[in-house]
């Protein structure tokens, strides 16, 4: 399904369309304040090993991200983060960044890395923040495979065309942007660049 949503006013019946298809085990993928992502609730071990499949790779090994609304949800996923960091991240977020931070006991063993850490985003898109805001948790979410033209990053419709029968929900939320987010540890004392995005970074690590 294609499925447009405005992004400045997402429609309350379309955001609970898609929140039901989570709650189903459904995957979707779905605008950031970066490049469109693809994603399921982050409860769900099914959907979770379903988009570990769509992109090809040991669920183990996949650079998966929790998309929160706010920083309201650091401390469930997120352990012993301390003033310093928690102030960089309240500075930067909602923003083009993922800050990998030490993860709590309740992420999801399926969702752990080998180091015990989780990438955690808050995007600036109201359609992003709406659906999470409804859900009630993270969505957990990766970025499209790379094994087709850029173009799909950014008009949904392609996107649909592309991934449509691989998905539950493509959301049109308007055009996307090339750029992923900006990458940060936060694991390791002092915050440190592991991907250059869209975010800058200069101010928060410097």
């Amino acid at each position: 399904m294609l499925l447009s949503i405005h992004p400045d006013n997402p429609q309350p019946r379309n955001i609970a369309t898609v929140v039901d298809c989570l709650r189903r085990g459904g995957v979707i993928i779905y605008p950031t304040d970066t490049i469109y992502g693809i994603g399921c609730s982050i409860l769900d071990p099914d959907a979770i090993t379903r988009i570990a499949r769509i992109k090809n790779i040991d669920v183990k090994k996949a650079n998966f991200s929790f998309i929160c609304a706010d920083l309201s949800h650091l401390s469930d996923y997120a352990r012993s983060v301390d003033t310093p960091i928690f102030r960089m991240l309240k500075a930067a977020l909602p923003g083009p960044y993922t800050f990998i931070l030490d993860a709590s006991r309740q992420v999801p063993k399926l969702l752990k890395t080998k180091k015990d850490t989780v990438g955690i985003r808050v995007p600036d898109n109201k359609i992003c923040q709406a659906i999470i805001k409804e859900l009630g948790h993270p969505i957990m979410s990766a970025s499209l495979p790379m094994d087709v033209d850029v173009e799909y990053f950014t008009d949904p419709e392609v996107m649909h065309d592309v991934f449509g029968h691989l998905v539950d929900i493509v959301i049109d939320g308007g055009p996307g942007h090339i750029l992923a987010s900006t990458v940060i540890n936060c694991t390791d004392g002092a915050p440190t660049l592991v991907r250059e995005g869209a975010g800058k970074w200069e101010h928060l690590i410097g």
